[in-house]
């Protein structure tokens, strides 16, 4: 049986950046840097600006520049919501 992966979105306040599933997301939150893996407990958190790395089942890696907003985690759901993102080539 396949291990769980977490469906992550990654918006902008006016479009959506980036969504899929992914094993594991790191993001940076006013209280310091955060990695979500399947089976997290739910929570919300401020993000602070800065990178959000997303690793995906491939072991491929989407990393988005983040300004402002939050990150909610809930039943392998990931949602990074920014004033502004966008990817990193």
């Amino acid at each position: 049986m396949a291990s769980p992966l977490l469906q992550v979105s990654v918006v902008a306040a006016d479009r959506e950046v980036w969504s899929g599933s992914a094993n594991m997301v790191v993001a940076k939150t006013t209280e310091g840097e955060i990695g979500i893996l399947p089976g997290h407990q739910p929570m919300l958190a401020i993000l602070a600006s800065g990178e959000v790395r997303v690793t995906l089942a491939d072991g491929s890696k989407i990393v988005a520049n983040a300004e402002g907003g939050f990150l909610s985690v809930e039943h392998n759901t990931v949602q990074v919501v920014a004033s502004a993102a966008e990817l990193v080539s």
